[in-house]
């Protein structure tokens, strides 16, 4: 493996909001960035021109992933539940099947993916999942069950994974570093607000920090009300 900068690094579903940030943070760590999106979103990549190689295709395709994970260090995936093909589960797979044996894995999910029995949702949360579920499924659109299934998958594996699960988005100026917790429902994560360049920044953090090794991080903004009240108002620490 390469030292802590410098690293190659492939982003898988590169061409979202995500994994634009995520490129973005891998560029500024000084890492050589190979992108993996939908030929049809390659352009959403053109301010990176010149500075990351890119792979065109879909992020559940074997081919795409194996060309595009060659020599990699590491790699960041979105795991993005589109249509009702296995989507998710198919890239986390092909991401599994093809990495390099020594390579470092990180996954983006969102806190409906349980880890364990110990991960706790209200009822509305459990409500809002299911009809998102249905609605999703009714018009072909995105297929949430497939991103758990994809977890499970990784959460099964012996590779060097984290599965970083995520509040919900918003955008604006980094909040610096978001904190975790191990289980879905701990008090410090009521606000269920991150900023998403902040989400980027936890994964690509995440690279380097071997404590987050078979982890599946629940996080939230450091500066949100929930995270400030279990900090005693104070920004709060990185561990729970």
């Amino acid at each position: 493996m390469s030292t802590e900068r410098g690293r190659k690094i492939c982003v898988v579903g590169a061409s979202g909001k995500l994994g634009r940030y995520l490129v973005r943070h891998a560029l500024d760590r000084g890492h050589q960035v190979v992108g993996v999106c939908r030929e049809r979103s390659v352009g959403k990549l053109d301010a990176f021109a010149g500075r990351i190689t890119i792979v065109p295709g879909a992020t559940n395709d074997p081919e795409v992933i194996r060309r595009a994970v060659a020599g990699c260090d590491a790699v960041l995936t979105v795991l993005v539940p589109w249509g009702v093909r296995q989507y998710a589960s198919g890239t986390a797979r092909a991401v599994l099947d093809h990495a390099d044996p020594g390579a470092r894995l990180v996954f983006s999910c969102g806190w409906h993916v349980p880890r364990d029995e110990r991960d706790r949702y209200s009822w509305r949360f459990r409500v809002s999942v299911r009809v998102g579920t249905w609605v999703g499924r009714a018009l072909r659109v995105v297929e949430v069950d497939d991103q758990v299934a994809a977890a499970r998958r990784i959460f099964a594996s012996d590779r060097r994974w984290t599965v970083v699960r995520g509040s919900d988005l918003e955008e604006g100026a980094s909040q610096g570093l978001p904190v975790w917790s191990r289980h879905v429902g701990d008090p410090l994560l009521a606000s269920n607000r991150t900023r998403r360049v902040d989400y980027a920044l936890f994964m690509v953090e995440a690279l380097t920090d071997d404590t987050l090794v078979h982890e599946a991080p629940a996080i939230v903004g450091r500066l949100t009300p929930s995270a400030l009240a279990h900090a005693g108002g104070r920004p709060a620490p990185d561990r729970p």
